[in-house]
């Protein structure tokens, strides 16, 4: 059964009181739930939620709950009492992308933004030793040309990565063959070795061996993202408007709590947020990682998660149209 905002927020919580819940907010540990395992996505939630407790005075531990593409780490969060001691650290995969492929019931509206956290943008990346092209636009001149004949890799099928990758290929009529992977640095190893042609390239990936890698194109239009993967041409600098702006074509948070939560806690959790957000030394710490500090509150939420989920939605169709094209080459 696919959870629904309504399982999670049920009468299992009845007794629990907004009064109750509003008494010296905060008194104790709030608790973050992150939807991944460690990494460098959980290291960046660490350094947000420690500030963000130092502006309560009280500590904020990060729980990894990975799982279901990070709705069972939501379902998880949205579950606990609605009293302001348990955040969601709201990436796009549970938030928005989940519901759109069908696994997932609820919709990102039905709940309480606190604040934008950071995004993580990823490149189309090739081998630095690549003669056939130099640049993203004479690989998509070189693939009109030799339809099918390109392989790539965007880690698993049908990710966020294909996605994005999809919907840029076929702004520019390239049908290229996706090839899966379950670990991206397997993917990262074959494509230095020839066996693919190009690849999503993350910025861990990136900045862990940066002279490995000729970044084609940022899919991201944020001078953050640019400055990430050190000045490489972005999908700003294209001549061809492949329909990607905003935070649609890249990993992102916002963090949110439970709808039902008083509004003076949640009030609290987004002043001490954009507090933490709008710290220096936070923002150096979490760009030394090469995610991009984000900027929006909580009355930008639905404007800019709602173009998300417009824009991912039309990425769904360009997966379409590549198995489409593929099957019309056979």
């Amino acid at each position: 059964m696919k959870p629904t905002l309504k399982m999670l927020t049920s009468a299992v919580f009845a007794g629990f009181t907004a009064t109750a819940a509003m008494a010296e907010f905060p008194d104790r540990t709030i608790e973050l739930i992150h939807p991944w395992g460690p990494g460098n996505a959980m290291a960046v939630s660490q350094i947000i939620a420690k500030a963000m407790g130092e502006e309560l005075g009280v500590d904020m531990p990060v729980l990894s709950v990975p799982g279901a593409a990070g709705t069972k780490a939501q379902t998880t969060a949205m579950g606990k009492p609605a009293d302001g001691y348990t955040v969601f650290d709201g990436y796009v995969a549970p938030l928005v992308l989940q519901p759109i492929l069908g696994n997932a019931d609820w919709d990102f509206s039905e709940f309480a933004p606190l604040h934008s956290a950071v995004s993580n943008a990823f490149a189309i990346g090739g081998r630095t030793d690549e003669t056939r092209w130099s640049t993203f636009e004479e690989m998509m001149a070189y693939c009109q040309e030799n339809r099918g004949a390109l392989r790539y890799s965007s880690g698993s099928r049908n990710n966020l990565p294909h996605m994005v990758i999809a919907k840029a290929l076929q702004s520019y009529d390239c049908v290229a063959q996706n090839v899966p992977y379950t670990q991206d640095g397997n993917a990262v190893k074959d494509l230095k070795s020839g066996v693919l042609d190009f690849s999503f390239i993350n910025v861990g990936n990136y900045k862990s061996d940066p002279s490995a890698f000729n970044i084609m194109l940022v899919l991201s239009e944020l001078p953050g993202s640019k400055a990430s993967f050190d000045g490489a041409p972005t999908i700003a600098d294209l001549q061809v408007d492949v329909g990607l702006s905003k935070l649609g074509p890249m990993g992102w948070t916002w963090w949110i709590v439970n709808p039902d939560t008083p509004d003076d806690v949640t009030d609290a959790l987004r002043t001490a947020m954009g507090a933490a957000m709008a710290r220096e030394d936070v923002k150096d710490a979490i760009a030394k990682i090469g995610f991009v500090p984000l900027e929006w509150d909580h009355t930008q939420y639905e404007e800019v998660v709602g173009s998300v989920q417009d824009q991912l939605s039309a990425m769904g169709n360009a997966l379409t149209w590549e198995e489409d094209e593929l099957k019309k080459l056979q």
